[in-house]
This record gives C-alpha cells, sequence and structure tokens, in this order.
C-alpha cells in the first residue's frame, strides 16, 4: 500500500486523478476495501509538491544527505553569531538552488516542465525543509499535496535587535568575579566546532550536487549521442529498405525479360527445326524431280 502511494505521488498531476481511480479499483476489485478508500482520499499535489516529491525519489542518496545537512544547520544557527549565520544563510542559498534545479530537470525529463512560480515554489519548499524540522518530516514521507513555506528564520536564531550585547558584557563581568571565563570559552570553542562541521556538510552537498550535475550533464551527452546514432541507423535502415525494394522490382523485372527471352529461345529453336525440316524436304523433292526418268 505504502508503494502504491508513493508511485501515485510522483505521477505527474494531470494524470494524478486517473492514475488514482486505476489503482482505487484494482485495490477494490482484489477486496481491499480499506486500500481503495485510502487510495480516493489522496489529493492531487500542485506541480511544485509533485516535483518536490519527484525530486525525493529519484535521488534518494541527494535528499538523505539534504535532510541531514538541515538537521545539522538548524544544530549550528543555534550556537552562531551574526556573520557565522550570513556565511551559513549563502551556504544554503547556493544548495537550495542546485536542489531546485535538480527537481526541474526530473520533472522536465517526466515531461512537464516548471513555470517560474512553480519553480519559487520548490525552493521555498527546499528552504523549508532545511529550516524546519516538521518541513522536512513532511517532505521525507514524499507525499506533499502543496509547496511549503518556511519560517521567517531559524528556530531559536531570532534576537531583538541591542539584545545580543547585554547578556554578552554580563557574562564577562561574572567572569572576572566568578571564574567562568574558562565556561565562555568553551561555548565558544562548541559555536566554532559547529560551524566548522556545518561549513564542512554544506561544502561537501555543494560538491556532491556538482557532481550529481556533472553525471547528469554526461548521461544527457550520451543519450544525445545514442539518439543521433539510432537516428543514422534508422536512416541508413530506411535507405537499405529503399535500396532492397528497388533490387527486388529489378530482379522481378530480370526475371520476366528471361522467361521472354526463354520463351522467345523456344520459339526460334521449333522455327529453326521447322525450316531446317522444311529445306531438307524441299532439297529431297528436288532431287526426286531432277532424277531422270526410265
Amino acid at each position: 500500500m505504502e508503494a502504491v502511494l508513493d508511485e501515485l505521488y510522483t505521477t505527474p498531476p494531470s494524470d494524478f486523478v486517473g492514475r488514482r481511480e486505476e489503482l482505487a479499483a484494482a485495490a477494490k476489485a482484489a477486496g481491499h476495501g480499506e486500500d481503495a478508500r485510502r487510495i480516493r482520499a489522496s489529493r492531487r499535489p500542485t506541480l511544485a509538491a509533485w516535483a518536490a516529491n519527484l525530486l525525493l525519489r529519484s535521488q534518494p542518496q541527494e535528499s538523505q544527505r539534504f535532510l541531514e545537512l538541515g538537521q545539522a544547520l538548524r544544530e549550528a544557527y543555534a550556537a552562531l553569531d551574526a556573520s557565522g549565520i550570513n556565511e551559513l544563510s549563502e551556504q544554503r542559498r547556493r544548495i537550495v538552488a542546485a536542489m531546485s534545479q535538480q527537481a526541474a530537470q526530473a520533472a522536465q525529463e517526466a515531461g512537464h516542465r516548471l513555470s517560474t512560480a512553480a519553480q519559487r515554489d520548490v525552493e521555498s519548499t527546499l528552504r523549508a525543509v532545511l529550516t524546519d524540522p516538521d518541513a522536512a518530516d513532511q517532505w521525507a514521507g514524499g507525499r506533499l499535496e502543496a509547496a511549503l513555506t518556511p519560517p521567517s528564520d531559524f528556530p531559536g536564531t531570532a534576537r531583538p535587535a541591542g539584545v545580543a550585547q547585554k547578556p554578552r558584557r554580563k557574562v564577562l563581568q561574572l567572569s572576572v568575579r566568578t571564574g567562568a571565563k574558562d565556561e565562555l570559552a568553551d561555548r565558544r570553542r562548541q559555536r566554532d566546532e559547529l560551524l566548522d562541521q556545518a561549513r564542512t556538510a554544506a561544502d561537501e552537498a555543494a560538491q556532491r550536487l556538482r557532481d550529481a550535475r556533472a553525471e547528469q550533464a554526461d548521461a544527457e551527452a550520451a543519450r544525445q549521442r545514442a539518439r543521433e546514432r539510432h537516428d543514422q541507423a534508422q536512416q541508413q535502415v530506411s535507405a537499405a529498405e529503399q535500396h532492397l525494394q528497388q533490387a527486388q522490382q529489378e530482379l522481378q523485372e530480370a526475371s520476366q525479360e528471361q522467361q521472354e527471352a526463354e520463351e522467345r529461345g523456344h520459339a526460334a529453336a521449333d522455327a529453326h527445326a521447322r525450316a531446317t525440316r522444311e529445306a531438307r524436304e524441299a532439297e529431297q523433292a528436288v532431287k526426286r524431280l531432277s532424277a531422270p526418268s526410265r
């Protein structure tokens, strides 16, 4: 049943309703009434939601790493300062852009080109996956019905203006009095470690996406070469078939001419035989007439 629903939600929206009815009818005919009702309760996804579902199913390894990256980023954002957040935000934008391009490519290969609005909805969904754990869980299920909207910021990162510095000065004052300086240093080290981990994860994800795009480009080039070879072979086959047809026609004409020539040969042979016989008979008649009378 889960596999059936997974298939249904990767069916293009234009074919969704028809496929849903086919699957529901098949489940009902097999005696699975509850499954049939569950299938019929499925709602057709928007084009962007379908593209996001298709991306998850067609790129399972990259999608899993994307989900893991989101978890790492959410943990890192909770401990970063403004400069660190800005740096990871830029990496996040690049990765979302690359993944959304993969989704658009998968949709186009499935026969549906994404509009600009649908492309933006896919990017919105991917940003939500990185930002919001609930959105990540929804996308991981592979059955989105509509695009997801990310929150305004990562959870726990919003800080009112002017508030961040006061606690920091207070911590420094307390560190002089209570020896909390080591604790502050440990927190900074932990923050730096999280930042390094998030940077590494983002760099690795970006590299994997570049590799995937390169492999996809190579595969497309190979498909194009194969199509060209197929077209050339088809042209050669068509030419060979035409030549064969011409040769068969010439063979038929030659056979006809040969038959006619053989018939003429037989007729000529018969005429020659008759002429020879008639000449012999005429010669014998001449001899008889030329013989002296007794």
